[in-house]
């Protein structure tokens, strides 16, 4: 007998951009279907955000800053691009 969890081959994630990241990606927020076992690397990939990233934009899981670009996507996961912060 197969259980459910094994049926799902997609998942469901909601993609966010913040600052000047939201203007040059036209959007602050997209939900995206992935195949389940999608990588943050094989996302940044998907969405031309590797030089983003490569240039100070920080990634978040779920609230979680994250440099584990090859951790593994979970189902309804929030991911969040965010550029380098300046303050005083």
């Amino acid at each position: 007998m197969v259980s459910p969890d094994q049926d799902i081959k997609a998942i469901k994630i909601k993609l966010m951009f913040f600052g000047s990241l939201s203007e040059s990606m036209g959007q602050r927020e997209i939900e995206v279907v992935l195949s389940k076992g999608t990588k943050i690397s094989q996302l940044m990939n998907r969405f031309q955000l590797s030089d983003f990233v490569k240039s100070g934009v920080k990634v978040a899981i779920n609230g979680e800053i994250t440099d584990n670009y090859e951790q593994l996507i979970e189902d309804s996961s929030e991911v969040a691009f965010l550029p380098p912060f300046s303050g005083g």
